[in-house]
């Protein structure tokens, strides 16, 4: 994994992640302006796709260590953050004042490149993309089981079944009768929503913008989801995690829902104050939860959560498909297509809020 002398009107790209030899061909194939540096000696063995952290505990010699930082520092572009590692990418664009460009792997990129810690002419210097779209599907098939689980009230159904109780029949919510609210209408949003909608769900959803979105009946401000709450027997947060999402379901969100509304969280962990669910379950004003990311990850083994007969735990696994790496890799080739074109990219980094 060398780095190579530049070529006018061609993109040379080094890549920082995993990235399989049948990927590594999709991208030239699809922008064969792309010169693409890798050396899968350098790059840790994946357990499964898109785990571009690789092996735990797998580690470059000395001298491979320098062959890989040499090739990032001498590239137009990263495909992947090295190492997943904020640190490294701070020491990679300040190593090389000829980077213009890196994608990170994930849809909530924007986190890692706040953690770089870099600064104004860092970030004006260098573009950030993240891959936000590509998780859309099965995040959405995720948020659909969720609010499925809660409408069908699960967990009673798991009870009884673990205490051989053959109880009375009772009505069990019907989805085609309910109205659920979508925090955030980017990619992930707009998916949910559409799959909602084709069962027949009332859908609410939220923007900063005056938008109009198909399946989505209402669009309300971020601030006013608590005037809403009342009305809602779902809710489900595809937000990215930034300072302004921070807590924003916390106690007041859950005092005002209806109660026995079901929540689930396929978005940020940190939007949810998990105190404040931990309260609202144990009280009942949330009925059902089904959370596949958390504030901590792993989440801690004391939290209540684990325990907790209305919550399902997913270890944040839910976005994770088969053809992810593939998606990736074609979304990288077209960006890579408009920035050797002069065309704005698709899925920037806002280097203010970091989503």
């Amino acid at each position: 994994m060398t780095g190579r002398d530049r070529v006018p009107g061609r993109l040379l790209v080094a890549v920082a992640a995993p990235l399989s030899e049948e990927n590594s061909a999709l991208i030239r194939r699809l922008e064969p302006r792309i010169d693409l540096v890798v050396d899968h000696s350098l790059l840790p063995p994946m357990r499964w796709p898109a785990d571009f952290s690789g092996e735990p505990g797998w580690q470059r010699t000395p001298e491979r260590q320098r062959a890989y930082e040499a090739a990032i520092d001498s590239a137009d572009a990263l495909y992947g953050i090295p190492d997943v590692d904020p640190a490294a990418l701070a020491r990679a664009v300040r190593a090389n004042p000829r980077l213009r460009w890196v994608h990170t792997m994930a849809a909530g990129g924007g986190g890692q490149v706040k953690a770089a810690g870099l600064n104004a002419e860092e970030l004006g210097r260098v573009l950030f993309t993240t891959s936000a779209g590509v998780h859309g599907r099965p995040l959405a098939e995720f948020a659909v089981f969720g609010v499925l689980a809660g409408a069908k009230d699960l967990p009673r159904l798991n009870r009884q079944q673990r205490e051989r109780e053959w109880s009375g029949r009772w009505t069990m919510g019907q989805l085609s009768r309910q109205t659920v609210l979508v925090l955030g209408l980017g990619g992930i949003g707009r998916a949910v929503a559409t799959a909602l909608h084709a069962l027949g769900t009332t859908v609410i959803g939220t923007s900063r913008r005056d938008v109009t979105v198909p399946g989505v009946s209402t669009v309300v401000h971020p601030d006013s989801i608590t005037e809403v709450a009342p009305t809602v027997d779902a809710v489900v947060n595809t937000l990215p995690g930034t300072e302004a999402t921070e807590h924003l379901l916390g106690k007041r969100f859950f005092d005002a829902l209806r109660p026995g509304a079901s929540l689930v969280n396929v978005g940020r962990g940190a939007v949810v104050d998990e105190t404040a669910l931990a309260d609202a379950l144990d009280s009942g004003r949330v009925g059902f939860a089904a959370l596949d990311v958390f504030e901590t990850e792993p989440l801690p083994t004391d939290s209540p959560l684990w325990h907790h007969d209305r919550v399902l735990v997913s270890p944040h696994t839910a976005a994770l498909d088969a053809s992810e790496d593939r998606l990736i890799a074609e979304l990288f080739a077209a960006n890579a297509t408009r920035l050797l074109d002069g065309q704005e990219l698709v899925n920037r980094v806002n280097t203010v809020e970091f989503y």
